[in-house]
């Protein structure tokens, strides 16, 4: 077991938190955690949700079932594919992984509303016991972005869930800026959670996308759709299970590709929107509505962002769709 501890964690401040629930990956060597997952007698299925990702789900793939031969910890590859336009579910078919579409899976809920929904999807086709995301777009993949976060999980008793953390630089052409990526989080989630969800700004990467829980705990929390479905997964599991059952791993540095500020915008408003309607399901946030209208009337928003472009000033709309899947063991007992 690790030692890494040396006091059990109760009540206590995030700076707390920081100090005994951050941990770095070469504190967990690949093939003493497949000792530990044959002990415990776990399965783990690896899901990666996929969108127009044919340049970099094959080297993923790959590496994944290279660290098998090495620590075998990876029991399922599965893919769940936006029917992507680039090949990418052939690719992940070509290599070894379980392909599926997002809009096949739970089909009964119609198609699927983006990344959120393709995560929640798979938890009905996903065998493992412990259930790990990993995200399909990461240039130079590096395998402890496959084991890192399996440690805490494995080797401490209290914990649950776990979140990779990481450097993230910003590429462009030729030059690097070491700490320009995740704009994101840094402008929009980490504020938000100071505000409102103080107990979770001890997290280097709240919205990474490499993160793993039993999967009892990921079946039991709804997922929001799209962009804001981390947001909600650090909210409720903070919730369920508290934040000592909660961790993080350091796993280095991450490139993956990067969106364009207009698409940034838009991927915040998601996370604004994730962190509004747990504030007004906690009743800590109460926005003017007409009497006797649902919660689903805060389903749907305009979204209107105005720009400047060589052709002149511009307001572009957008209406942006934020639904709530229930728990899926809510659902999966129904069928």
């Amino acid at each position: 077991m690790s030692t890494y501890h040396e006091r059990p964690l109760g009540p206590t401040s995030a700076a707390d938190w920081f100090r005994q629930r951050s941990y770095e990956y070469g504190q967990f060597p690949p093939e003493r955690l497949a000792r530990r997952k044959r002990e415990l007698g776990l399965a783990v299925s690896a899901v990666l949700p996929s969108r127009n990702v044919a340049e970099t789900v094959g080297g993923i793939i790959d590496e994944i079932h290279a660290l098998n031969e090495r620590a075998p910890l990876i029991d399922q590859v599965l893919v769940v594919d936006a029917d992507s336009e680039d090949g990418t579910a052939g690719i992940a078919a070509s290599r070894g992984a379980e392909v599926y579409s997002e809009n096949e899976l739970m089909s009964g809920y119609g198609d699927a509303h983006g990344k959120g929904d393709a995560m929640w999807r798979a938890l009905s086709v996903a065998r493992g016991d412990l259930v790990l995301y990993v995200d399909a777009d990461t240039r130079d993949f590096r395998p402890q972005l496959a084991y890192g976060v399996l440690g805490p999980i494995l080797e401490v008793p209290e914990v649950r869930f776990v979140k990779a953390a990481y450097r993230r630089p910003f590429r462009k052409g030729e030059s690097i800026e070491e700490d320009g990526g995740g704009r994101v989080t840094e402008l929009t989630a980490k504020p938000l959670f100071n505000l409102f969800y103080p107990e979770l700004t001890g997290f280097v990467q709240p919205l990474a996308g490499e993160f793993v829980a039993d999967r009892e705990l990921f079946c039991s929390i709804p997922f929001l759709t799209g962009y804001a479905v981390e947001t909600g997964i650090m909210i409720d599991v903070l919730k369920k299970v508290g934040l000592g059952a909660m961790a993080q791993v350091d796993l280095g540095e991450r490139q993956n590709r990067h969106q364009h500020l207009r698409d940034l915008s838009r991927m915040s408003y998601a996370v604004v929107r994730a962190v509004a309607r747990r504030l007004r399901q906690e009743g800590r946030l109460q926005q003017v509505r007409e009497p006797g209208l649902p919660e689903s009337f805060f389903q749907f928003s305009d979204y209107l962002h105005a720009v400047a472009t060589p052709e002149g000033l511009k307001l572009q709309e957008y209406v942006e769709e934020l639904v709530e899947r229930p728990p899926i063991n809510e659902v999966l007992r129904v069928r």
